[in-house]
């Protein structure tokens, strides 16, 4: 099974990037043949038509086909304000707009379509980014995902992790763990 992990962050240091970590690796565990994205070594702008009228952005064609050809994702988000980050927004707007003229991306909800998602947060707050969790799950439906029930939120981030960036708890571990393998799960069913 292939499976695509990121976290919707790009800061040096952030939780869910450690997450995404954790993430990864116990899936690879699973068995699952995991890309682990880092949105950061793509050049993605601030999704604008204007831009888009002129071309679709290289790493944007990067980032659909890598959705496309993966049928299971992790995404870890944190949260801002209540809600996912700008940087998870605009990735999912561009990879979701269709491209004008191109026999496979004319549609554009062409990288989703069937897709089993799971949903994983840290924050140092006490609800671990559930609320953006809340708002995430409408949008990715919405785009025809299929979004696993069981969704892990990491509260107290900050005393989570070790100096290595793994979870020192195996309770959060196992949250971890049931997020993944109920999309692996999910994911083997959808695409028998």
């Amino acid at each position: 099974m292939k499976l695509l992990v990121f976290a919707a962050s790009t800061r040096q240091n952030s939780f869910n990037r450690q997450l995404a970590v954790t993430a990864a690796a116990i899936a690879r565990d699973a068995g699952a043949e995991v890309t682990h994205l880092e949105l950061a070594t793509l050049d993605i702008p601030l999704y604008n038509a204007d831009l888009e009228a002129r071309g679709t952005p290289p790493d944007v064609m990067k980032l659909k086909q890598l959705m496309f050809e993966h049928p299971a994702w992790i995404i870890c988000s944190p949260e801002y304000n209540g809600c996912y980050t700008a940087l998870l927004k605009t990735a999912i707007d561009w990879a979701s707009s269709p491209v004008k003229g191109d026999p496979v991306w004319s549609q554009g909800t062409e990288a989703f379509e069937g897709k089993v998602v799971g949903l994983l947060s840290a924050s140092p707050g006490d609800l671990g980014g559930l609320r953006s969790l809340s708002r995430l799950n409408p949008l990715l439906l919405n785009l025809q995902c299929w979004v696993a029930p069981r969704q892990f939120a990491l509260g107290s981030a900050g005393q989570a992790f070790d100096a290595n960036g793994m979870l020192q708890s195996e309770v959060h571990r196992q949250g971890v763990q049931g997020v993944v393998d109920q999309v692996l799960w999910a994911s083997t069913r959808f695409n028998d």
